[in-house]
């Protein structure tokens, strides 16, 4: 079994949590912070901006910054918002929506263990993820 996010969500925390240390930054110096390219960069930050979390200004004295607190912002929302939003309906051994009268036979634990992580999930904001991360190097 494999529960895995994409680089596109890493890269959007990575985003996140540069832009609150390093309000303005332009989008080269942005895109070398979290390891990608200029030309990556807009496909990382629009959902972040779609969402009303970080705000890009062009022009030569233009950046990004974040306007939201990272408190104010769900582990969740930030991976829906970069892989997009959770499939509950789904079937975790056929892949399509369990039969209603008779479901596969992980349904019921599968609906209760996808619940709980999603709930987890949502009630984590990305500030307190972060305070409880180990600093790089450690």
């Amino acid at each position: 079994m494999r529960l895995e996010l994409s680089k596109r969500t890493d890269h959007a925390f990575q985003v996140l949590t540069h832009l609150e240390s390093n309000p303005g930054d332009n989008g080269s110096a942005l895109a070398e912070a979290v390891g990608t390219t200029v030309n990556y960069l807009p496909q990382l930050v629009k959902p972040l901006t779609e969402k009303g979390w970080i705000q890009g200004t062009s022009g030569p004295g233009g950046g990004y910054r974040i306007i939201v607190g990272l408190d104010q912002i769900s582990v969740l929302e930030v991976i829906e918002a970069m892989e997009g939003k959770t499939d509950e309906t789904q079937c975790v051994l056929k892949g399509a929506p369990c039969p209603t009268p008779e479901p596969c036979v992980l349904h019921d634990s599968w609906v209760l263990a996808r619940g709980a992580l999603l709930s987890e999930l949502g009630a984590m904001s990305v500030a307190t993820t972060l305070a409880s991360a180990p600093m790089e190097g450690e």
